[in-house]
């Protein structure tokens, strides 16, 4: 696995189109999904704006031959999931997960929303609390010489202190050149420990956490991971650029 590092010019000005195209994306579709959409329906909308946009579907090439171009994971579904011809009904709990490429170069995000209202009670602070350690993680990046682990700690303690069930097996990566880089970025451990972040690194960062325990199991299908004791699951995710102060988030508009 290639480890991200030092890019051109060119490509970081291709990944900031990249992730402005992949907010665009997502932009439409918080207000398109509603109850009576099927998980393929999405699929087609994203596929069709994917090629609008001049990008192209990142999980649709040979290395990764996932059978959508988004991942579409419902209620405890936590990710990875294949589109289906699953209907939304209103109070849903979905996850959408996104890679698109750009002028050889990739960028990645995901969120989680309720379809048809907005969220209320436990879920609502389910979403709100996995958001917010997304952006804890990326507020603890100070620049130069930041590790991983800063990353890492800051998520953790904002849902431990939500009392959420952290997802320990899965984490963020390093992103750019291909979907899947080094580092690993996990959403919890120690604050001074893990690799040293240098300006031009290109990471995704993706806190994962549910109503209920941690555990996670493969669906049949071979690509979807839900919760283990069936319980919600929140995903929230952003391609961010390491600067020599701090980070810049590239997958927002």
């Amino acid at each position: 696995m290639l480890i991200t590092g030092e890019k051109t010019t060119e490509q970081l000005a291709a990944m900031r189109e990249c992730g402005k195209m992949l907010a665009t994306i997502y932009d439409g579709l918080r207000g398109a999904v509603t109850a009576g959409m099927s998980e393929l329906d999405v699929n087609e909308i994203v596929a069709r704006r994917i090629k609008e946009l001049g990008a192209e579907a990142t999980y649709l090439t040979e290395e990764v031959k996932f059978p959508g171009v988004i991942c579409v994971s419902t209620n405890d579904e936590l990710v990875h999931s294949p589109p289906t011809d699953y209907v939304f009904r209103r109070g849903d709990v979905v996850s959408f997960d996104l890679v698109i490429g750009y002028k050889g170069m990739k960028t990645d995000s995901a969120f989680t929303m309720v379809i048809g209202e907005q969220p209320k009670g436990a879920v609502k602070h389910l979403l709100k609390t996995t958001e917010q350690s997304l952006y804890s993680g990326i507020d603890a990046i100070s620049g130069v010489g930041t590790r991983v682990g800063a990353i890492s700690s800051a998520i953790e303690h904002v849902l431990a202190k939500g009392n959420l069930g952290i997802v320990r097996n899965l984490v963020g990566h390093g992103v750019g050149l291909e979907m899947h880089m080094k580092p690993e970025i996990p959403n919890f451990g120690p604050a001074h420990v893990g690799p040293v972040l240098q300006p031009g690194d290109t990471i995704a960062i993706e806190p994962m956490a549910s109503l209920g325990g941690e555990a996670t199991i493969t669906e049949d299908d071979g690509w979807t991971i839900s919760m283990k004791d069936g319980s919600l699951g929140a995903h929230f995710e952003h391609t961010v650029l390491i600067t020599e102060s701090g980070a810049e988030i590239l997958t927002q508009l």
